[in-house]
């Protein structure tokens, strides 16, 4: 998912929202260990509409989206978005959705519509299909809902997250200027556009830290 701040990376406008989504991190893993030495259990996979959700309780502007189960949920929820453009994304967890195929046969699970009724058709190649990508193999993953939501149009593209990497043993923020498209390709072929930033647990997140990825 893409947003788009203003003309530097990370400003402090994003300081606050990067820190109230960083806290559900350290929570996350705080919790997980209930006494010393137990194993860490994390549940912190979260589909884009939740992880949508997140960003606009803090503050994130992110576009008009309805998440939909069904392809007549999707057409209803094209309608209450109002706008013909449009982008139906299928809600799975693996990266590369763009580029993959259903066992359906449609291709990309990310299809840009213009109308409820091509939301519709849309979702219906998409809901109760296992979608294959680059991530998931020929396994592939079910797809059982998808996000609806109004196309922007963006003037740059950024790629920011909150990760939990062992090498720091907790908290990392990640940043690049390179957008999110194939984000692992640009890891693997030129790492110095990818920033990182690890934060310490007991600390928290500090805003001179949120700034430096600026």
């Amino acid at each position: 998912m893409a947003i788009s701040p203003p003309s530097s990376m990370f400003t402090p406008w994003v300081v606050t929202a990067v820190r109230r989504l960083a806290r559900r991190s350290w929570t996350a893993v705080v919790s997980s260990c209930r006494s010393f030495g137990a194993p860490q259990q994390r549940s912190l996979s979260l589909h884009e509409y939740v992880s949508m959700e997140l960003l606009k309780e803090a503050g994130v502007a992110v576009p008009k989206a309805v998440v939909a189960a069904s392809p007549a949920e999707a057409f209803r929820a094209a309608e209450e978005i109002g706008t013909e453009d449009l982008v139906v994304k299928a809600q799975v967890l693996a990266g590369g959705r763009a580029q993959g195929t259903f066992e359906g046969g449609l291709k990309g699970g990310v299809q840009m519509v213009s109308s409820p009724e091509e939301a519709q058709a849309a979702a219906a190649g998409m809901i109760g299909w296992k979608l294959l990508t680059k991530q998931t193999g020929q396994a592939g993953r079910i797809c059982q809902r998808v996000l609806v939501c109004e196309r922007r149009y963006l003037r740059k593209e950024y790629y920011f997250a909150v990760a939990l990497e062992g090498a720091f043993q907790g908290p990392v923020l990640i940043g690049s200027a390179r957008g999110g498209v194939n984000i692992e390709e640009v890891a693997s072929e030129e790492p110095s556009a990818i920033l990182k930033e690890p934060v310490d647990i007991a600390e928290g997140l500090r805003e001179e830290q949120a700034l430096r990825l600026s």
